[in-house]
């Protein structure tokens, strides 16, 4: 399948910036209200696993559980043969053997995973994710920066604050529990999106050295003859890491569900901000730099 180099990537990027705008402004109104539905990891709490034998209703399981001496009220998620209790404080040991009693009761044959987390340690897990987030940006813009010049990598990095983002935004709209895990697939997908931004910011260098830019109309013509020389790399690159990830999130265990929804989520934006965000938005930085330098005086 070959798309035609006539095909104008720039003018279509107006339309991906609209939809990001969008989601973006939604995404922000979730987080400054909502905030993040955070797991275990980032703040202190006992999230139990337990695996079951049969399944157990929301009916029976409550008034079970409200025969322990917990101040909360625990998170439950029912699943097929698996049920997840969240409770928002840490429980000690008599609390953690009086819970594997009372589902025994249920289920004689259940099988628990207890991970706990104290304050402390959800703080400085949490500080941990932010810095790693932010030391992998500040990576990029170097390496990006050294390898191309400063409007390479001032686009790129807006691609992948747009990619991180999305994801971001996506969990918070529809309460989606963010953990380790969660952390790990922005990274990843961050490393994804640069990848496939660096072919197409190659291919525009590299086209760039052959060609006489004299105009505006000369650098969109580039940048579109740019992008189709590069976009079925793109596509397939893109569609591999997808269709794995999907059948991760399909055919996975609970436990990667949350990576590999983010990884699909990122997947899917990225594949699109690379050709329609980060290539176009270097065309305006360029064009702006020549609009000063024609409008720039003399030097006598």
């Amino acid at each position: 399948m070959r798309f035609k180099k006539e095909l104008d990537y720039v003018h279509l990027s107006k339309y991906f910036y609209i939809i990001s705008i969008a989601i973006t402004i939604v995404g922000l109104v979730f987080l400054a209200t909502l905030g993040l539905n955070y797991s275990v990891d980032f703040k202190a709490g006992s999230n139990v696993d337990v695996a079951l034998s049969k399944n157990i209703t929301l009916e029976e399981l409550k008034p079970a559980l409200n025969e322990l001496s917990v101040s909360h009220e625990p998170t439950i998620t029912l699943g097929e043969n698996r049920v997840n209790i969240r409770y928002d404080e840490v429980l000690d040991e008599d609390q953690d053997e009086a819970l594997k009693a009372v589902i025994s009761k249920l289920d004689d044959q259940a099988s628990f995973e207890i991970n706990t987390v104290d304050t402390e340690m959800a703080k400085e897990l949490a500080r941990n994710a932010i810095y790693a987030v932010l030391i992998s940006c500040l990576g990029i813009i170097i390496y990006v920066s050294i390898r191309f010049e400063w409007r390479f990598a001032l686009a790129a990095i807006v691609a992948l604050i747009h990619d991180a983002f999305i994801v971001v935004a996506f969990f918070s709209i529809f309460r989606l529990e963010v953990d380790l895990t969660f952390i790990i697939a922005v990274l990843t997908i961050i490393g994804y999106s640069i990848n496939d931004t660096i072919v197409i910011f190659d291919r525009i260098r590299e086209n760039l050295r052959f060609g006489k830019q004299k105009t505006y109309e000369d650098l969109k013509t580039l940048v579109n003859k740019s992008v189709a020389q590069t976009l079925m790399r793109s596509l397939y690159t893109a569609f591999t890491v997808f269709v794995a990830a999907f059948f991760l999130l399909v055919l996975g265990g609970e436990s990667i569900k949350m990576f590999s929804l983010a990884m699909v989520i990122g997947l899917l934006f990225g594949a699109y901000s690379s050709i329609f965000i980060a290539s176009p938005l270097w065309l305006v930085l360029k064009k702006r730099q020549k609009t000063a330098v024609k409008n720039s005086p003399a030097k006598v």
